[in-house]
């Protein structure tokens, strides 16, 4: 009979303390969102595609500063110039600092040349949508 309560009480706390986070957290994005552009959500773009599966939605957002700086306000510092573009995508793969400020950004090794392209393309791209 004790182990019975135990099991009821630890699925109780489970199911309390699950239950009202995500909606706060769902209002806050709401709040959010609300008062921040919006860039496009179209995930037909293969540079956004690559960006949501790999590791730089760690550290970056499209629309505001996290770790490394919001996508929009590199999309301002830069022109869309294959030079740039060059870059910016080499700079993707070696990693790199002090352009943003002190926190380095990870190198991406595995990442080719064209995909680094693709991507920085896309992100130069959210100048226009502003």
């Amino acid at each position: 009979m004790k182990k019975l309560l135990v099991t009821f009480g630890i699925i109780a706390l489970i199911y309390a303390c699950g239950g009202g986070g995500d909606k706060a957290a769902t209002e806050e994005k709401k709040d959010t969102s609300a008062s921040t552009p919006q860039a496009p959500t179209s995930t037909t773009d293969p540079g956004l595609e690559m960006i949501a599966s790999s590791d730089c939605i760690t550290c970056h957002k499209i629309n505001e500063k996290n770790i490394g700086p919001a996508y929009v306000d590199v999309a301002k510092k830069y022109e869309a110039t294959p030079a740039n573009i060059d870059t910016l995508a080499t700079k993707v793969i070696k990693g790199g600092v002090g352009v943003w400020g002190q926190v380095a950004m990870l190198p991406h090794p595995n990442l080719s040349m064209d995909s680094a392209r693709t991507m920085v393309k896309y992100i130069l791209s959210l100048k226009n949508s502003q």
